[in-house]
């Protein structure tokens, strides 16, 4: 990782070796390139399909959550401090991967000036022993009271019919800070140990995401889906209570129809591409522990038809439904409304693609994402808004959502 930093597109994908993802291929994956190269993410699915078909090999990149204008007619004129590229993807110059049973391998392309030993001697001699970042201090965008009345704001939608449930989200930021990204993401992982954890640079733009969500898998024709709704705070000092906790989470009638909801949702995406009748819940309601949190995970697979490229996965199912709501068109629309801040790369997703056209991505949640030109640090958190919603409930959900985060940049 610390190798990867220096190069100036850098993604660092890392498992933290979770023991509950019966789906993960890798530990870890690494792919650099040393300087930025085109992407018009003006036309991101057709450009994506096009960058793969010509290069036949690994890419990885991003789309941020505002890639829905490109999918529907929506707008998004919120405030920005961050301006991140709406979408990015590259194909590594050098990638390295470590699969879980140990066995690793080390891709170079041919115009690389570099060899195996060359990589492997950079790797052995770097310096890990980075100095910490100093305390950042962040502010909310909204007060609790502001972020309450939108959540009853909002159930008067539900209660209209508009919407039957919508993510609301916040954020927190600081300005004119000069923060080390790697030493801060190091810290992240360290409090979360999360499965889809990333580290990302693409010149002065940074993520340090923590998440635990998978967004999309591909293999072969198999697709997997793992949307996250039902949130819970771990007793990691008692596991007797711990269990509890756990317990009240699976039998939560709110945290139920939240998950619920976002499962029909994407079903609903998954059989506009899918292969007819092979659109299954292959889980529904599994309790999944984390370091900090208890989460309501279900799991929805299908089989992509023929017809139907990677990339349409992709356009199809995007932006997920965990992070926006039921029906998603609506919810969107209300989530510009009643949010102040672009989301940005956040509630977007970090992903891969093989050369065969298979891919895994997450869900960028729990992330702070940073800005070193504008020096400007952000994270946004939120919870699901459905009828059975309490507004003190959600507020604090998102400040259980906001502790890790804070914990890692010295604000806690």
């Amino acid at each position: 990782m610390h190798w990867a930093a220096n190069f100036e597109v850098v993604f660092y994908f890392d498992s933290n070796q979770y023991p509950h993802d019966r789906y993960a291929r890798y530990e870890c994956l690494v792919a650099v390139h040393s300087r930025i190269p085109d992407f018009d993410s003006s036309h991101t699915f057709a450009q994506l399909q096009q960058l793969h078909d010509q290069t036949q090999d690994w890419l990885f990149g991003w789309l941020t959550y505002d890639i829905k204008n490109q999918i529907e007619p929506l707008h998004s004129n919120n405030f920005d401090g961050l301006v991140f590229p709406r979408s990015y993807f590259f194909q590594p110059e050098i990638i390295i991967t470590l699969q879980h049973d140990g066995q690793a391998t080390i891709g170079i392309l041919s115009t690389v000036q570099h060899t195996f030993a060359d990589i492997l001697q950079a790797i052995a001699q770097q310096n890990t022993h980075t100095p910490p970042s100093p305390p950042v201090t962040m502010q909310p965008r909204m007060t609790a009271e502001d972020y309450k009345q939108r959540v009853t704001a909002l159930q008067n939608h539900i209660r209209r019919g508009d919407i039957y449930e919508v993510n609301l989200c916040q954020e927190w930021w600081a300005e004119q800070v000069d923060i080390q990204p790697l030493p801060v993401f190091e810290q992240l992982n360290q409090h979360t140990r999360a499965p889809f954890a990333a580290f990302v640079r693409h010149a002065q733009h940074y993520a340090m995401c923590a998440s635990p969500e998978r967004f999309l898998q591909k293999t072969n024709d198999q697709i997997v889906a793992q949307p996250i709704k039902g949130t819970i705070r771990r007793d990691l000092h008692n596991p007797t209570h711990d269990q509890q906790l756990q317990k009240i989470l699976q039998d939560n009638p709110k945290e139920r129809s939240e998950n619920v909801m976002i499962v029909d949702l994407m079903r609903n995406d998954l059989s506009r591409i899918a292969q007819r009748g092979t659109v299954q819940v292959a889980e529904l309601f599994g309790v999944y522990r984390f370091l900090t949190v208890h989460h309501l995970i279900s799991t929805i697979t299908a089989r992509l038809a023929p017809a139907y490229h990677w990339a349409d996965l992709l356009r199809t199912t995007f932006p997920m439904g965990s992070m926006t709501g039921a029906p998603k068109f609506n919810a969107m629309q209300l989530i510009e409304q009643y949010e102040l801040t672009q989301r940005s790369l956040y509630s977007g997703s970090l992903l891969y693609i093989t050369p065969k056209g298979d891919m895994d991505s997450n869900v960028v949640i729990r992330s702070l994402l940073y800005n070193a030109n504008k020096r400007y640090l952000s994270f946004q958190v939120g919870s699901a808004i459905t009828h059975y919603a309490t507004p003190d409930m959600e507020y604090a959900e998102c400040l259980l959502k906001a502790q890790a985060l804070l914990k890692a940049v010295g604000a806690l």
